[in-house]
């Protein structure tokens, strides 16, 4: 039971860092406006959802390798990313600009 436990514990710490990025920092939600993103230089973190279609998480994280940035692959699907961002729809893949005053790219979970 303690696994399971801390388990939920780290997606609600990725959840409120989420959240606290959205409010204070710089993050776009979705697939195109996130390669543009990874191909300027100016992400520094990439969120991918775990019902991602291999194809396309393949290719986030291709570009991400060549642009040195950080990948977390999101243990909830689509629809949790979308609403842990505080948006109403899913979102596949969210590219984070700028922290603000949220801890979530010196995080190593």
């Amino acid at each position: 039971m303690a696994p399971a436990k801390k388990a939920k514990k780290n997606v609600e710490s990725m959840n409120s860092r989420l959240k606290l990025v959205m409010k204070s920092g710089k993050a776009i939600l979705g697939y195109k406006s996130g390669l543009k993103g990874l191909r300027t230089g100016k992400s520094k973190m990439v969120l991918i959802a775990s019902n991602c279609p291999p194809l396309r998480k393949s290719e986030v994280e291709y570009l991400a390798m060549l642009a040195k940035v950080q990948v977390h692959h999101y243990s909830g699907d689509n629809t949790e990313l979308g609403t842990a961002c505080g948006k109403m729809f899913n979102c596949s893949v969210v590219s984070i600009f700028d922290g603000g005053d949220s801890d979530i790219l010196s995080s190593k979970e």
